[in-house]
């Protein structure tokens, strides 16, 4: 399960956040998640929850925001949307397209006291 090492990445990334902000609580933390990244929201969510356990974000509420997916399809020369990795150009349905968008994950914001 990748998600714990994301969940961890996450963290380290908040708890920097907050000591440089000088912060005494972290109440949300907004992740933006690509529908192509391959993240599971409620394994993250359940991973996000353990690894907070003592820390400075301990009860956060970690809201996700799914990002929908696109690519570059070769042949049309155009921005289509996807759903999935390796998914067929709905125009022509081809096979050549590289996703742009979608699999990403980013913290987006974070929410102190």
């Amino acid at each position: 399960m990748h998600e714990m090492s994301l969940a961890e990445g996450v963290l380290q990334l908040v708890e920097e956040t907050a000591r440089r902000e000088a912060a005494t609580r972290v109440k949300t933390v907004v992740l933006e998640i690509g529908r192509m990244s391959s993240v599971e929201p409620e394994a993250l969510r359940f991973c996000f929850d353990s690894v907070t356990l003592g820390s400075i974000a301990q009860g956060a509420e970690l809201e996700v925001v799914m990002v929908a997916g696109s690519g570059w399809c070769m042949v049309c020369a155009q921005t289509v949307a996807l759903n999935a990795r390796f998914e067929a150009c709905p125009n022509c349905g081809s096979y050549q397209v590289q996703a742009v968008s979608g699999t990403e994950m980013r913290v987006k914001e974070i929410e102190i006291e």
